[in-house]
Parts: structure tokens; C-alpha cells; sequence
């Protein structure tokens, strides 16, 4: 009888540290997907390890289990906020696991086949465990504000054939695609010694991969045509501990100075400075503001500033994050106030929950308030033109939107302003906050999906790095570098992008596919609920 006891748990302890590596498997091999590794085809295979993981557990431990994966994984990603705050990263980790989770029970309660089949392969949870995966994704970008980063469709984003379906389905979709793939292949493991249709999970999987990729090699053969502009994107690359520090203000405006100027001779129609790049506030300073309407008399260029402002009201200054654009005579032809803001960076929601958040902030939290207007940029681009012995001048007006840090990383916020009929699309940001680490090239990545999923040119400014310019099809076609290195150099990039509007299925509809995921899996849910069937293992 004690011997029993001993085996069992014996057997029981040898699961659980099984279960505990297989998950920490998961975990690595979905870290290496993601910058600064870029082994994106590890990601097709990643999940596997965890479902086997998970396969037999209770709902409570199969919760645990991929918890671990979770906060591993988004440890591993997100390390860089330790940069901001030790605290804070663990607190961020420790939330975002939570979906990892959820998504751990789902799979525990979700894939027990409802058809009796003898070997256990459930058909329909080959589409189930995508569709929670999914629905996780969609409440993770829009819950509490919503922080839609590193969803794993975006380890793909140098994968350019599997992300064009991202026009019709958002990069919900690429990660639909992929967590279909790795249940496919679990499945196939589990089951071929036991079912002769072992295969055909694998085969739905395949077939829907090669339609998808397909479809994305049409795509990118696509061919753009369209007006030609050209852009430059500057870099000042300032040191977080300087841009706020008046002792370096006449530093930080030189350089931009200096660069624009620099910029300027390869003639572009219009120059990006990233967010926040004056050392002051460009409406209500007017040294500043006089400064730099200087410089762009000077060019005679537009220029696109990212600048902080305030106004005056009864209850005190307000202050904004915001966009302006310098038009060529000097005038401001307009402001964007940033709609989407920072939640314990630029505000403190639920101030009297959270009142005591600013006393362990290592730096001070911001008070802005949030814009609430799409704006639309418009400037006038000339050409001359030629025809026998006759010249004239060709003026066509440009619109374009500026998303402010890390506004790009919301699909629908992107979505909002495409649907404006814009030209292109500009993100200026600063990742200076996060030192050399692989923060600036996962929010690239988020940049590279929006311009696949409206068919538009996205163009970064970043104060560090990553500045770059991105493609309808999602290729990075230049960016500022010096030696190589990206990041904390100062540079401009001078690119070229064709203006073209294409109005996609997303651009129109939205997540359409997210909500089709989210009620198929409701529906599957209740279905489990009504047949009170038991829950066993993942297959």
C-alpha cells in the first residue's frame, strides 16, 4: 500500500516538473520568434510544447501551467521596462500572463471532442483553439485601455507572404493561421499511432496555409502607382536624461537644425521630426516657436514637429501630447493632440483607486489630457510640369495622419484615420525610455501590420531609433542608420513612397474576423457548458 502511495507520487511530481519544462519550452522558443532573435518560423511550433503541457491537466493546473508560460514569455519580450521600472515590468508581466492563462483553461475545458470519436481527435477544437487565441488577443488590446503588444501574428512581420492577409482579417488573422498550424501538428503527434485520420487536421492546416500564402505572394506582386513623394525622417537620438534638462535645450534644437538643413538638400517634400523633439512647448514659447519658423522659411519644406502643448483654462493649464505641422511660409497649418494615451505615464487612470502610484513612480507621471479629434494634415505638393514648348507648375494637396508613440499599436485607431482617405500614415515616437534593447523593433513591428492591413505608407520618426519607412506591402524600404547600428545614432533618411489609396476589407470593416472568433468561441463554450461533459485532457 505505501508503495502505491510512493509510486503515485512519484508519477504525480514527475508530471508536474514535465508539465513545468514543457511550458518553459514554449516560453523560449516563443521569445526567440521575437526581436531581438527573429526566428520567426520557431513561433509555427512554439505553442506545441505547452498543449502537451497542458494535455490531461485539471482546469486549476492547466491554468498554472500556461500562466508560467505566459509570464516567462512576456518576461523574456519585455524585459526593457525594468529601464522605466522594476515594479512596473512585473506588474505589466504578471497581468498580460494572466491571458496566457486563460487561454491554458480554455484548452482544458475546450477540446474534448463532443462527437465520441474513440481516439479523442477533436476537429472542431482545430478551430476552437485558434478562436480563443484570438478572442484573448482582442480583450488584451482593448481591456483596461488596452495593450495589444507582441501578439504573435506580429512575430511575422518579416514574414511578408503570411502577413498579407492582414488586409482582410488584421493580424488577428496571422495569429488565427498560426495557432491553427501548431494544433494541427499537436494533434497529429498525439493521435497518428491511434486514428488513421490523424492526418487530416494537418492537412485543413496546410491547405489553409498555402491558400493564405497564396494570396500573399499575389499581393506583394501587386504593383503601386500613384503620385511620388518624397519624405525625410529625422533622428536626433537625445538621451532620456537630456530632453527635459533646459542646460541642453540649445544642444537639442542645433541638431535638429542642423540635420533638417542636411536633410533639405536632397530636397524632400516634406520632414518628420519624432515625438516630443523640441525642447519646450512650440505653441507657447515663442522663442521656440519662432525658432523653428525660422528653419522652415529657411527650407522651405513643411515640417512635421512633435511637441508637448498647453492652453489656459478655469481649472488650470491642460496639456497635450501632440503633432504640429510648420507649413513652407512658417505658419502652423495644424495640431494633432494624441487620442490614445499612457496609461502611468501620460495620465493615472482611476486617480482616486490609484492615488498612491506617484509616490513610487521612478519618474514623474505625466497629466495630459486626451485629444479627441482625427486630425488630417494637409499640404500642398508642386511639380513642375512640361508639355511641347509649354511649363506650368502642378499643385496637388497631401493628407496624412500622425499616430503619437505608441498609438500605432492599436489596429482600430490606425483604422480611424485611414478611413479619412489619407495619403500616408506618420508614427513619431520615443523608445529612449527602453536603452538598447529590443523594445524599438517589436513596436516596429505593430507599424509594419498597420500598413498591411489599410494598404498604406507608414512612415516612423523615432528620437532613438527605429526610424524607417514602411510599405503598403509591409517592407521596411529604408531607414536611419549609421555603421549598421539603428538605434542612439543621430541621422536622416531621405525615401521615396508612392501615394496611393486602397481602401481594404479591414480599412473598412475592422475585426470583423476578431468578433467571428470571439462568437465561435461563446458558442462553443456554452455548447461544453449544455453537454456537461468531463473534463479531461487537450485531446
Amino acid at each position: 500500500m505505501l508503495r502505491e502511495i510512493v509510486i503515485r507520487q512519484s508519477f504525480i511530481v514527475h508530471r508536474l516538473s514535465l508539465s513545468l519544462l514543457l511550458a518553459v519550452l514554449s516560453a523560449i522558443l516563443l521569445i526567440l520568434s521575437f526581436p531581438g532573435f527573429n526566428i520567426w518560423i520557431l513561433a509555427w511550433m512554439a505553442l506545441i510544447p505547452l498543449f502537451f503541457a497542458i494535455d490531461g491537466q485539471k482546469p486549476l493546473k492547466a491554468f498554472v501551467t500556461a500562466y508560467i508560460a505566459g509570464f516567462l514569455f512576456f518576461l523574456g519580450t519585455m524585459y526593457w521596462l525594468v529601464h522605466v521600472t522594476l515594479p512596473g515590468m512585473i506588474a505589466v508581466v504578471a497581468y498580460l500572463a494572466l491571458y496566457f492563462g486563460l487561454f491554458g483553461l480554455a484548452l482544458a475545458r475546450g477540446l474534448q471532442p463532443l462527437s465520441g470519436r474513440p481516439a479523442g481527435i477533436s476537429y472542431i477544437g482545430l478551430f476552437f483553439i485558434p478562436a480563443a487565441w484570438v478572442t484573448l488577443e482582442w480583450i488584451r488590446a482593448h481591456a483596461l485601455t488596452g495593450f495589444g503588444w507582441n501578439f504573435l501574428g506580429y512575430s511575422q512581420s518579416s514574414n511578408l507572404p503570411a502577413i498579407q492577409i492582414a488586409d482582410m482579417s488584421g493580424a488577428y488573422g496571422v495569429s488565427f493561421l498560426m495557432v491553427m498550424f501548431n494544433t494541427a501538428i499537436y494533434m497529429f503527434i498525439k493521435n497518428f499511432k491511434r486514428d488513421r485520420d490523424a492526418y487530416v487536421p494537418v492537412a485543413a492546416a496546410v491547405i489553409t496555409l498555402l491558400v493564405v500564402l497564396g494570396y500573399g505572394i499575389f499581393r506583394i506582386n501587386n504593383v503601386f502607382t500613384g503620385e511620388r513623394l518624397r519624405v525625410a525622417v529625422v533622428q536626433g537620438s537625445i538621451p532620456q536624461d537630456q530632453k527635459w534638462d533646459r542646460n541642453f535645450a540649445e544642444m537639442i534644437l542645433s541638431r535638429y537644425e542642423d540635420l533638417t538643413k542636411k536633410a533639405a538638400l536632397e530636397k524632400p517634400d516634406i520632414v518628420i521630426w519624432p515625438e516630443s523633439s523640441t525642447p519646450g512647448f512650440v505653441e507657447n514659447e515663442e522663442d521656440l516657436s519662432s525658432r523653428v519658423r525660422a528653419l522652415v522659411k529657411e527650407i522651405k519644406i513643411p515640417l512635421l514637429v512633435g511637441s508637448p502643448r498647453y492652453k489656459d483654462t478655469e481649472r488650470g493649464p491642460l496639456y497635450y501630447n501632440s503633432a504640429f505641422i510648420f507649413l513652407k511660409d512658417g505658419s502652423v497649418g495644424g495640431h494633432y493632440d494624441k487620442i490614445h494615451l499612457v496609461p502611468f505615464g501620460e495620465y493615472v487612470p482611476l486617480k482616486g483607486l490609484f492615488f498612491f502610484v506617484h509616490k513610487f513612480a521612478p519618474r514623474p507621471i505625466g497629466d495630459f489630457e486626451a485629444g479627441k479629434d482625427y486630425t488630417v494634415f494637409r499640404v500642398l505638393l508642386e511639380r513642375a510640369a512640361r508639355d511641347n514648348n509649354y511649363s506650368w507648375k502642378m499643385v496637388k494637396r497631401v493628407g496624412f495622419s500622425s499616430l503619437i508613440c505608441f498609438e500605432d499599436i492599436f489596429p482600430g485607431l490606425a483604422r480611424q484615420f485611414a478611413r479619412r482617405n489619407i495619403d500616408f500614415l506618420v508614427n513619431i515616437t520615443n523608445d529612449g525610455w527602453f536603452g538598447h534593447s529590443s523594445a524599438a523593433y517589436q513596436h516596429a513591428q505593430a507599424s509594419v501590420f498597420r500598413a498591411v492591413e489599410n494598404r498604406i505608407n507608414v512612415l516612423r520618426a523615432a528620437n532613438t531609433g527605429l526610424s524607417c519607412f514602411i510599405d503598403q506591402k509591409g517592407r521596411v524600404t529604408g531607414r536611419v542608420s549609421d555603421g549598421g547600428r539603428d538605434l542612439f545614432v543621430p541621422g536622416f533618411k531621405v525615401g521615396e513612397i508612392i501615394l496611393s489609396r486602397t481602401r481594404t476589407i479591414y480599412t473598412a470593416y475592422g475585426d470583423i474576423f476578431a468578433y467571428a472568433c470571439m462568437i465561435f468561441t461563446v458558442l462553443y463554450a456554452a455548447i461544453i457548458l449544455i453537454k456537461k461533459r468531463p473534463l479531461g485532457g487537450l485531446a
